[in-house]
């Protein structure tokens, strides 16, 4: 393990680099978030061709004690992890694993598809599925054998 200087500028430029990434190319990016939350859960955003998938780490928090609100453009995520036994905290040697409260908030491109959008949780990994509206998604476009004769000048029969 590498020992790193303490840099207490380098957090702030990181977060300014990656919301204006994000912003510039309207990909979903995380607001800002107050410093109430004790901890936050790991992240990973991924897009294809169907919609934009969050997978968010949430070890021993049950999927009723997660609160998701999606308003506008922004989905918040929200919850508490405890720690077990926390008033008999005797036996315990080292407590490394964050517990608390969380929040989250993340601003997304206006090509999600708001109605439809669905969670599911499966060993500790909340899963967030937000569609793309069927406008914005890709189209093939068929090309079809047209007449040799059609488009060439001289050869259009009267």
């Amino acid at each position: 393990m590498t020992i790193v200087q303490y840099d207490p500028f380098r957090e702030a430029m990181q977060r300014m680099r990656h919301h204006l990434f994000h912003q510039q190319f309207e990909q979903p990016y995380e607001e800002p978030q107050n410093t109430a939350a004790a901890w936050s859960p790991l992240v990973d955003i991924f897009e294809d061709a169907e919609g934009i998938t969050l997978k968010v780490e949430l070890p021993e928090v049950q999927a009723n004690e997660v609160d998701i609100q999606l308003e506008g453009n922004v989905l918040t995520l929200r919850g508490e992890r405890k720690l077990e036994n926390a008033g008999n905290q005797d036996g315990y040697h080292r407590v490394e694993r964050s517990y608390g409260a969380f929040a989250r908030r993340f601003t997304l491109p206006l090509t999600v598809e708001a109605g439809n959008v669905t969670a599911q949780t499966r060993d500790g990994v909340l899963r967030i599925f937000l569609p793309t509206k069927a406008e914005t998604k890709p189209r093939q476009v068929k090309v079809v054998q047209a007449d040799s004769t059609l488009g060439v000048p001289g050869t259009h029969k009267q």
